[in-house]
């Protein structure tokens, strides 16, 4: 079983509407191979500035799910202590 990862970029708060809708093109464009759920989304607030993100579901890559086999049992063995 491939477990899905979210991956995300933002864009800054203060750019033109010909930069974004240049930028998002080229986001949808290069998402992976597998990549599902593509949303964006506004964060922040007034006083540390609004950001526009975009995130999606991705598989899993080879060294992520290595990095998981290695640490994840051990973290769950001290959540589980």
């Amino acid at each position: 079983m491939t477990r899905l990862v979210r991956d995300f970029f933002e864009v800054e708060d203060r750019v033109s509407l010909d930069h974004m809708i240049e930028l998002l093109s080229a986001v949808r464009e290069r998402l992976p191979e597998g990549a599902e759920d593509a949303k964006v989304q506004m964060r922040g607030d007034d006083v540390f500035g609004r950001r526009l993100t975009v995130s999606y579901l991705r598989p899993q890559t080879a060294e992520e799910a290595a990095r998981d086999a290695r640490y994840g049992e051990r973290d769950r063995l001290s959540i589980a202590a």
